[in-house]
């Protein structure tokens, strides 16, 4: 077993059809099948099962490719840090869901230090990859954040994952709508109200996205739902729908994706708590240290 056949079967497992995956590596068809093929027959397990209708993971393939994105996350992380050209870099990496001072306190710390030379990353990203990214070390902290509708399983899942969570602050429930909606000047509004818009909620791509949201009232029944993964898609929909969005409520001036975007309060109440995650006992490098610092300037409980 070689790195790159873990890389086919992942790339594999997350397409519709052995040539779509053969596409995105550029290999032939023939090629990734017969690399899967030897490495099925040396682990003495099926991890494919193929029809004339395409190609589905079997239980067995399941639990390999669980284990092997951690394995390819780890290999990522030594390839990186010691095989790039870039290994005498100075290094720093932060997870987030999609909030503005998660951004601001990590530009903040590359202010403050300014390395001659460096490497850091931002990844503003799903809620299971902000968990993983931090269990994996491909990020030192990350930034997260759980309602009273998922509590439960995200805290089930930082025992799980070895994390430990500091809060920051606790924010009631808006909905984000455009400056010019008929509801703009509104000081509260209720779901009810608003029924008749399209709420655009963060697709999570995910079999669980239910429980690993990152937005308040997951398991309320919108009548109208547009999915979108990108924040700057999403204000155009709300603009040119006179759609709507659920948060926090913590519009920024600086932030130019939500300049035009107006919030008001929730009738319907479902609080957020946001903060930090970091593996239990890590130690913290310098710049993780400032940035927590960095963090703690927002703290509200």
């Amino acid at each position: 077993m070689n790195i790159t056949q873990i890389r086919y079967v992942l790339e594999t497992a997350a397409s519709s059809s052995m040539r779509e995956a053969a596409t995105k590596l550029f290999v032939s068809q023939p090629a990734l099948s017969t690399s899967i093929g030897e490495l099925e027959e040396e682990l003495g397990i099926l991890i494919f099962e193929r029809t004339n209708k395409g190609i589905s993971l079997t239980d067995e393939g399941r639990e390999f490719v669980a284990y092997a994105k951690k394995a390819l996350a780890q290999y990522e992380i030594l390839e990186d840090r010691f095989l790039s050209r870039d290994s005498d870099k100075e290094r720093f990496s932060v997870s987030s869901q999609h909030y503005n001072f998660a951004i601001k306190a990590f530009t903040d710390v590359i202010k403050a230090f300014n390395p001659d030379k460096y490497v850091f990353a931002i990844h503003e990203t799903k809620t299971r990859d902000v968990l993983e990214d931090v269990r994996t070390m491909k990020s030192e902290i990350g930034i997260i954040s759980f309602s009273g509708s998922n509590e439960s399983i995200i805290k089930k899942l930082f025992k799980e994952y070895n994390l430990e969570f500091t809060p920051l602050m606790q924010r009631e429930t808006y909905a984000y709508v455009w400056e010019n909606h008929k509801f703009a000047g509104r000081k509260e509004i209720s779901l009810e109200e608003l029924s008749d818009y399209p709420c655009v909620s963060f697709d999570q791509s995910d079999d669980s996205n239910f429980y690993l949201t990152e937005e308040a009232m997951a398991d309320y029944d919108f009548k109208k739902m547009i999915k979108s993964d990108d924040r700057a898609t999403t204000m155009e929909i709300i603009e040119r729908l006179q759609g709507y969005s659920v948060g926090c409520g913590m519009l920024s001036e600086d932030d130019a994706v939500l300049r035009g975007m107006v919030s008001i309060k929730l009738k319907e109440e479902d609080p957020l708590v946001i903060g930090y995650i970091v593996r239990k006992g890590s130690v913290m490098s310098v710049y993780g240290k400032v940035y927590i610092e960095e963090l703690m300037k927002y703290k509200e409980l």
